[in-house]
């Protein structure tokens, strides 16, 4: 089978446990929420039309660096022993418009992680292709948002109009000057919750003195099994967790026609309806710790492992499970090699915004997935928000000489006044 055709199918990838679960999504945009209740923020992309652009069709070249950047990440990015679940591709756009406000070393940075010797103006195209081309239909719904929040301060922030305008073009990224209050705060949580039809319900607690803009994807997957399990296939088991105790679970039973061998782990492909997109599972040998698998994963590995899946009948025994996981992820990405965005220093943003407090740079990269698996397919929502701040408003005093006032001009050896007067009109 086609390498390509099988990475546009299983790349975003997440390790749970020993299931590997594949996330993946599609443009989509809204001004308003369920209910009628309407973004309180003003819409800055009302005056940008979204120009003509060409994007590029994913080749080899783009799918080994999304699968090697797919990994790391996860592998980076799991907490000791619990349930774990990141979705790449939304961390990748989320990312890939903050790098279109980027320069310099920053730039190089951001471009080496992302796209390894794919440079950024060639990544928006590819990405371009790559969300356009991903399908979602009734019974496999996959949708993506890409919005920009921006601190209602002319005094303070000055946004660079082409960066707007590239993030409309390649993103379809929505974008809003708002007041950065409660109301904004309110906002940005019932946007997110929105685009991932509630299952993220929140991705921020405040926001921060020092914010300046946030930039925010949302994904959202809703698919069916190709073919769905009944009341007969589904029977209690014990599922032994990560510290060996043991507990009775349920568990749903399909006979599957797709072998998933590695030498260090076995599985399994199910499909969803539409035959568009599949779960993969992978469980490591009896031998071979769940740590250790983890850690031997490479990009080009497990597109290989997916590649060669065999023809052959799978009695495959998949548990229900639910979860949420949430991970700030400041120090995997200066693990993975992009430091300097968050150095407050050298953080090199000026093709987004300038800002009279202060240097922009990237303060927190915020990231939550949600998932169901049950017997009639899979849920699953991500979203991630890169919060940028700058140095903050030195601290002073205020003066505002808007009524009446005494002034006058000094000799500054003696402190004596040479003229004194008073403003009382003007």
């Amino acid at each position: 089978m086609n390498k390509t055709f099988i990475f546009k199918r299983l790349i975003p990838v997440a390790v749970c446990l020993a299931v590997v679960i594949t996330l993946v999504a599609v443009l989509g945009s809204k001004t308003g929420f369920p209910g009628g209740q309407a973004i309180q923020a003003a819409d800055l992309m009302r005056g940008v039309s979204t120009g003509s652009v060409s994007g590029k069709s994913a080749d080899d070249a783009f799918a080994e660096s999304m699968a090697d950047f797919s990994v790391e990440l996860f592998k980076k990015s799991i907490k000791d022993k619990e349930n774990s679940l990141i979705s790449p591709l939304s961390v990748t756009l989320a990312l890939s418009m903050t790098a279109n406000g980027a320069d310099g070393e920053t730039l190089a940075q951001m471009e080496q992680l992302l796209g390894g010797s794919i440079p950024l103006d060639e990544l928006n195209r590819y990405l371009y292709s790559y969300v356009q081309e991903l399908p979602s239909d009734k019974k496999a719904k996959l949708n993506i948002a890409n919005s920009i929040w921006f601190r209602d301060d002319q005094s303070r922030l000055s946004v660079q109009p082409g960066f707007l305008q590239t993030n409309a073009d390649y993103y379809g990224a929505a974008a809003y000057k708002a007041a950065f209050d409660q109301t904004t705060l309110r906002d940005i949580n019932d946007w997110v919750k929105d685009k991932t039809d509630g299952m993220i319900e929140s991705i921020l607690d405040e926001i921060d003195d020092d914010a300046v803009l946030y930039l925010i994807n949302a994904i959202a997957f809703d698919a069916q099994w190709e073919t769905v399990y009944d009341l007969n296939d589904v029977y209690e088991a014990d599922f032994t967790d990560i510290n060996g105790s043991t507990r009775q679970t349920d568990f749903m039973y399909s006979e599957e026609s797709r072998y998933l061998d590695d030498g260090k782990a076995t599985g399994f492909l199910k499909p969803y309806a539409g035959g568009k997109y599949s779960l993969a599972a992978l469980l490591p040998n009896e031998d071979v710790a769940i740590e250790d698998y983890i850690a031997s994963l490479t990009g080009a590995g497990l597109i290989n492992t997916l590649n060669n899946a065999e023809d052959s009948t799978v009695f495959a025994h998949l548990p229900k499970f639910s979860y949420e996981y949430d991970i700030l992820m400041n120090d995997a990405l200066k693990n993975l090699g992009m430091p300097e965005a968050f150095d407050e220093d050298k953080a090199d943003f000026s093709k987004m915004a300038t800002s009279t407090a202060g240097n922009i740079y990237i303060g927190r990269v915020i990231h939550k997935t949600f998932i169901s698996v049950d017997e009639l397919g899979t849920k699953a929502g991500a979203a991630t928000v890169v919060e940028m701040l700058c140095e903050g408003i030195p601290e002073g005093k205020t003066v505002q000489l808007d009524r009446p006032f005494v002034y006058a001009i000094v000799d500054n050896a003696t402190g004596l006044p040479v003229f004194i007067g008073t403003l009382m009109t003007v």
